[in-house]
């Protein structure tokens, strides 16, 4: 990714971490960065829209969008597949648009791959019984189903290491005032802040 390209914020978190209200509340407070509405195979659950959360798919649509090379990453989470659309993203980037991306661990390491200018961030919860909490408090899931989150949330935080960032969600608020400092230095970056002061660089040198 060149300098003259916008910022990619990668958002990781085990299920239940407060992804998505950290997302959507940073969103709020930056509302230049645009997010990338992740395709998957999953049912949408109570109150999510189409286009608008996710794309949702069928798994032979999934199929035939992977095997025409539209997706930058994918991976299978909880028995769905999720990716992200390689066309849509390099357009905005490469406008020097912000994009925020919302993906796994696994979705993350492949973007990385790609992508090496990328920020990464990982959402951690205070502990994993804080997690339980607010999976059980959500009341999307049974008994079975949150046991199976828990386990995989301990494989996924294992990962929180590769990682440029480390968010723990302890307070809320706290925590999105972390996420917007990512932002804002990202936004400050020697590489990207020369060329978009060029200009203004060439008088003073």
């Amino acid at each position: 990714m060149s300098a003259a390209t916008g910022n990619l914020f990668v958002i990781a978190a085990p299920s239940g971490g407060g992804k998505t209200s950290l997302t959507r509340a940073l969103l709020e407070r930056e509302p230049s960065i645009l997010l990338s509405v992740s395709y998957t195979t999953r049912p949408p659950r109570p109150g999510e829209t189409d286009g608008v959360d996710y794309q949702f798919v069928t798994p032979e649509r999934f199929r035939e969008l992977k095997d025409a090379g539209e997706f930058l990453e994918h991976a299978q989470v909880h028995g769905n597949w999720y990716a992200t659309s390689a066309t849509w993203l390099k357009r905005q980037i490469e406008a020097g648009q912000d994009v925020l991306l919302e993906i796994d661990w696994q979705g993350a390491a492949q973007v990385r791959k790609l992508i090496a200018a990328s920020v990464q961030i990982f959402i951690l919860p205070p502990s994993l019984a804080s997690l339980e909490e607010r999976l059980l408090r959500r009341g999307q899931d049974d008994e079975q189903t949150i046991a199976r989150r828990i386990n995989a949330a301990r494989e996924e935080i294992r990962h929180c290491g590769e990682f440029d960032y480390v968010i723990i969600n302890q307070e809320f608020a706290s925590a999105l005032d972390d996420l917007s400092a990512i932002v804002r230095t990202s936004r400050l970056r020697s590489a990207q802040q020369r060329v978009r002061y060029s200009a203004l660089l060439t008088q003073l040198l």
